[in-house]
């Protein structure tokens, strides 16, 4: 009784976001968590995924130009934000897994994602775990295997203490919207171990359907040849201008621009987005 009216309580928050371009936030049972999230605008659906140690207002200004066309459905991931932490692993697969049970919990079928560093590899995740869920993918800083990552930040991971986190700004930050304000070594702990988890995903990505825009900054944190790598398993990196269609996958490199600097440029990213999402190509000479 009590979780049908929580889903009850999402399904007509969802239905009034309709009707206003201010966020309604609302928390749903999901997988043994209470998830917030948030409903912004109107047009087809748009699910965003913020990065770690991040939350809902940190991705900054791309959510209420998103949600200018779309309706954007904004997540807060286990142990983020509002969204409580549980008793399980912070993994890839199991942020996606969440992903896909919100989805069914409020009825959404299918839906662009867009997901920056941790969430742009949950959101690929979902897109190889739940195929029939995701349309199209917007994945900002992302990699589908270590090997991507750069040398300088593959060096760092054994030295991940949470003594790096704990004790600073970032945990003030954390406690103000944390459901329990205590637990925030807890979730460092998870996320230091996500840095661990094997990832080495080239054969999933390769049956890959759905049409995937890989944004990267020129100084990311996984490598310019890994990010060409991701594009040329989907099809990409081929000439134009030769009478066949372009690949419906697209790379975005923004120049000057570090890992963390990547969300901040809201109108580069937004000029990107939205022309993927629409199917909007650049006319060229050769009228294609």
């Amino acid at each position: 009784m009590f979780r049908n009216a929580i889903t009850v309580g999402a399904m007509l928050v969802t239905t009034a976001a309709f009707a206003q371009s201010e966020p309604v936030g609302a928390t749903l049972e999901v997988n043994g968590m209470q998830m917030y999230y948030e409903v912004s605008g109107q047009g087809d659906p748009l699910i965003v995924l913020h990065g770690a140690y991040m939350n809902i207002p940190t991705m900054g200004e791309i959510i209420p130009i998103l949600a200018e066309t779309h309706t954007v459905y904004a997540l807060e991931f286990q142990g983020h934000g509002r969204t409580t932490d549980i008793d399980r692993p912070i993994t890839y697969p199991n942020l996606a897994d969440d992903v896909a049970t919100f989805m069914d919990s409020i009825g959404i079928e299918k839906a662009d994602v867009f997901g920056y560093s941790m969430g742009a590899a949950a959101g690929l995740r979902l897109a190889l775990d739940h195929p029939e869920k995701v349309d199209q993918l917007v994945a900002a800083s992302v990699a589908y295997d270590a090997s991507g990552w750069q040398p300088a930040f593959v060096e760092f991971i054994p030295q991940m203490v949470p003594e790096f986190f704990v004790g600073t700004p970032m945990e003030e930050e954390w406690k103000k919207l944390a459901p329990n304000p205590d637990g925030f070594r807890g979730v460092v702990e998870k996320l230091i171990a996500l840095e661990h988890e094997p990832m080495a995903w080239e054969e999933d990505v390769k049956q890959l359907k759905a049409p995937v825009l890989i944004i990267a900054g020129d100084a990311d944190v996984s490598t310019l040849e890994h990010n060409v790598a991701l594009f040329r398993l989907l099809g990409g990196g081929v000439m134009g201008d030769m009478g066949v269609p372009l690949p419906t996958s697209r790379l975005a490199v923004l120049p000057a621009t570090s890992h963390t600097a990547v969300i901040n440029q809201t109108d580069l990213l937004h000029g990107f987005i939205e022309p993927f999402l629409q199917g909007e190509t650049p006319a060229s000479f050769m009228g294609q």
